[in-house]
């Protein structure tokens, strides 16, 4: 067993300071056993221990004034207390973390000087801000002499719920070119269908290859939305494998009109227009196809330009639906007196 020994030996075994000792004495955390004939301090077994359980609750993050009670009141229970210190420690942890995301985004712009270091943390406080107002003009403002880190304008991007912010801030990141690029893909695979709803459309605002490709690959994304509007995005750029998704919009009414433009901006292709026509055909054959979606087919037939979708025309016009025939022979009048 441990004997008597002295402050000095108590602090270096147990690593605190005789100060510290000597601090907790003052408050009474500890009592030293006894003392000498000269006074000087003698801590036993029993003190020792208790200087390492004071300083494994302070470790917890427990005040002195909470140490004290948790080792000295029979009625102490710690639940409240650990809950407590879970809390606290959770939004330190949360306040650091974004401290530490704050200032990763501000090395990234690599500012040139404090002036704008200052500038970049008014922008990404304006991006924060309450007032919509703010916000856009801080997106609109990132593309100035001090850019906003890629990084801040795709969160606020995602998060964005003002229709008018939100355009802003696409725009800027369009502006911003592929750096932002990976990080709204990872939005697609959000659990907030939110989330990926934005995410996709400021992908559609970049117009370079590596977007493309991106959007090209949320054809088969499990979200239809996703889907969908890759798929429109897609016709204006040329992407045949948007045709089987466009058609599927008229053929369900979701967007059709829209989807009826991009198929007719994908026709402007003189290699594609039969292509698509053909699909248009096979579809209005479909026996699954209700009257509504075969009139809708029709009119998207008839901005396909070339013999194929002419053809077709020609047979819809004798067609057994009286509206899909009506249309059908308003829309060869139309392309009769365009050629003329």
């Amino acid at each position: 067993m441990l004997g008597r020994v002295r402050i000095g030996e108590v602090a270096q075994r147990s690593g605190v300071s005789a100060r510290m000792l000597r601090h907790y004495e003052s408050l009474g955390l500890l009592r030293p056993t006894d003392r000498t004939e000269v006074g000087y301090r003698e801590y036993s077994s029993d003190d020792i221990r208790r200087i390492f359980h004071i300083e494994s609750l302070r470790s917890l993050g427990l005040s002195l004034r909470e140490v004290g009670r948790a080792l000295d009141d029979p009625h102490f229970t710690p639940s409240q207390l650990v809950d407590d210190l879970i809390r606290q420690t959770r939004e330190r942890l949360a306040r650091e973390t974004e401290l530490l995301t704050r200032l990763g985004r501000i090395d990234a712009a690599e500012p040139a000087d404090w002036e704008g270091v200052l500038r970049i943390v008014a922008l990404l406080q304006a991006l924060r801000s309450e007032s919509a107002g703010m916000r856009q003009r801080a997106a609109l403002a990132s593309a100035g002499e001090v850019p906003m880190p890629v990084e801040a304008l795709v969160e606020a991007a995602l998060n964005e719920t003002d229709p008018h912010v939100a355009g802003a801030l696409r725009w800027a990141l369009a502006q911003a070119g592929e750096g932002g690029l990976a990080l709204l893909a990872e939005g697609l695979d959000s659990p907030v269908a939110e989330v990926r709803k934005r995410a996709v459309q400021s992908i559609a605002e970049i117009p370079n290859d590596e977007a493309t490709a991106l959007l090209r690959a949320a054809l088969t994304h499990p979200d239809i939305a996703v889907r969908r509007y890759a798929a429109l995005t897609l016709g204006p750029r040329g992407a045949a494998d948007a045709v089987p998704t466009l058609l599927d919009m008229i053929v369900e009414e979701a967007n059709d009109a829209d989807a009826a433009d991009a198929l007719s901006a994908l026709a402007s292709d003189p290699a594609l227009a039969d292509r698509i026509a053909a699909r248009l055909v096979d579809r209005l054959a479909s026996g699954t196809v209700g009257a509504p979606a075969r009139q809708r087919l029709t009119q998207a037939l008839g901005d396909i330009p070339g013999a194929v979708a002419s053809g077709a025309l020609a047979d819809l016009a004798h067609d057994e639906d009286r509206v899909v025939a009506l249309t059908a022979t308003s829309i060869l009048k139309r392309r009769d007196a365009d050629l003329r």
